[in-house]
């Protein structure tokens, strides 16, 4: 580094990868400074310079270069930084410690530190641990231990396992083996270790009672809840156990249950529009991503559906790893599987497309959809995606450049108000996807005003108990809404 190449660097000031440290009589600080810069981002370490950014220099000698040498072996594992001086005149010089990042986990003096800024601190457990976890990914990881040595191809589901070489054969991801007995084909996705069964082949074609006890995490949580949080308590709660094709599948019923359609002519078009509340496409591939990423190791996990009035939320136990944030996932990115034999059988299956797309493509199906593109968020050590109703649905319009219609489609050629059995069907559709007012209603059909028929007929849906007030005690609030009731689901 030339000096004028010191000097620029110095103008920028301490930064997250960049220090200055007035001698080397601060090398005790430096080591833990340069134990950060492993574990982050690199940079420099710069001796000579002040707090201030001034290029003050000092003597340089052998035994000065020997005393960072052998404070830097308190780092481990032994590291070998670039060092070099520059001279500032003839008789002083800046020492420049220059550090590749690893974003690894380096200690020193038994600790490992992490820099944010200027500053350093001693990185939290809980950072450390998923560090260690994604070092080791590639060798040890839950689904690739053996299974107990009890398990057998006998507990797991024969068709399902023929399901997936069919499906493997036919979409070209898998040749046709000589052996087609489930044993076999079992060992060519992967699921055996020498001769044991892998956790991953439980995971995926589990099917014996008897396997709960030893994998009760094999499971999934679904509930449609009343209101926007889960105060009010759930209209449905359903918790499943089974092998990842089956729990893929159970989930799928849950929301052909609980996601409303909304149908709409287009003019000039001899077939009806529909639009679900949320894409079914993406929501499937969300679910499918969840189960092939999630974390196996808790017994106590379990992917979760959660449906609320305002929104849909995917819950993956477990967190990111390998530097994936949530906002990477919104772009393209490179794909690291958690469990990638899951993942692998899963993309043979035809269940997933090619990896690292599925998140672009559920953006994509939300877009078609109308719906707002979702959100990924760490919380409470679990990814969850929100997703948000369609816009088709929620209002019951659409932009001018859709040219569709904004009257739900049941029987366009006559008036609901001319049969209120025919308008109560309509009403009691449109409140399964959540509370709506009596004018977001009316909009929903397509009126310009709230119609005699339309108040005759939710008061009758109130007498029946098909429907209540989301404020009961003051009917007549201007924030009141109206919902369906458990009775009427």
């Amino acid at each position: 580094m030339r000096l004028e190449d010191l000097k620029r660097l110095v103008e920028k000031g301490e930064s997250e990868t960049l220090e200055f440290k007035k001698t080397t009589g601060q090398r005790s600080e430096a080591a833990k400074t340069i134990c950060a810069l492993l574990n982050g981002l690199g940079g420099f370490v710069l001796f000579g310079v002040s707090d201030k950014g001034s290029i003050i220099g000092q003597q340089v000698t052998a035994k000065t270069l020997e005393d960072i040498a052998l404070e830097l072996r308190r780092i481990e594992p032994p590291v070998f930084p670039e060092i070099e001086t520059v001279a500032i005149d003839n008789q002083k010089s800046v020492i420049v410690v220059r550090v590749v990042g690893k974003q690894a986990t380096y200690c020193y003096d038994g600790r490992p530190y992490i820099r944010h800024g200027p500053t350093i601190q001693i990185m939290p457990r809980e950072e450390y641990e998923k560090r260690i976890l994604d070092k080791f990914h590639t060798h040890r990881r839950w689904e690739n231990e053996f299974a107990p040595d009890w398990v057998s191809v006998q507990d797991l589901d024969e068709e399902e396992i023929q399901s997936t070489l069919q499906n493997a054969i036919k979409l070209g991801r898998m040749k046709k083996p000589s052996s087609t007995d489930s044993e076999s084909i079992l060992r060519g996705l992967g699921l055996f270790d020498n001769e044991r069964l892998v956790n991953a082949a439980v995971a995926l074609y589990g099917k014996n009672e008897k396997l709960f006890a030893s994998y009760p995490q094999l499971s999934i949580r679904v509930a449609r809840f009343r209101g926007s949080d889960r105060l009010k308590g759930f209209m449905d709660n359903r918790d499943y156990w089974g092998n990842a094709f089956n729990l893929l599948r159970r989930s799928e019923q849950f929301l052909m249950d609980y996601v409303p359609i909304s149908g709409r002519v287009v003019p000039g078009k001899m077939i009806r529009e529909d639009y679900p509340l949320y894409p079914s496409l993406a929501i499937r591939e969300a679910v499918a991503n969840a189960i092939c990423h999630r974390d196996y190791v808790t017994h106590g996990g379990a992917v979760a559906i959660a449906m609320y009035d305002n929104r849909l939320e995917i819950i993956n136990p477990g967190i990111l790893h390998f530097d994936i944030t949530p906002e990477k996932l919104s772009k393209p990115h490179e794909s690291k599987l958690w469990n990638p034999i899951i993942a692998s059988v899963f993309y043979r299956a035809g269940v997933i497309e090619k990896w690292g797309t599925g998140t672009l493509n559920i953006i994509d199906w939300c877009k078609e959809n109308r719906n707002p593109k979702p959100k990924w968020e760490v919380r409470s050590q679990s990814v969850i995606a929100t997703f948000s109703p369609s816009a088709f649905f929620a209002t019951g319009k659409a932009s001018a450049e859709d040219n569709v219609s904004s009257r739900p489609e049941s029987r366009p050629e006559s008036r609901p108000e001319s049969r209120p059995e025919s308008l109560e069907v309509l009403v009691r559709d449109l409140l399964k996807g959540g509370p709506l007012s009596k004018s977001e209603i009316s909009q929903a059909l397509g009126h310009k005003h709230i119609s005699g028929g339309l108040k005759k007929v939710l008061v009758n849906l109130l007498k029946q108990g098909e429907i209540g007030y989301t404020i009961p005690e003051k009917p007549n609030s201007r924030l009141q809404k109206y919902t369906l009731t458990i009775t009427s689901l």
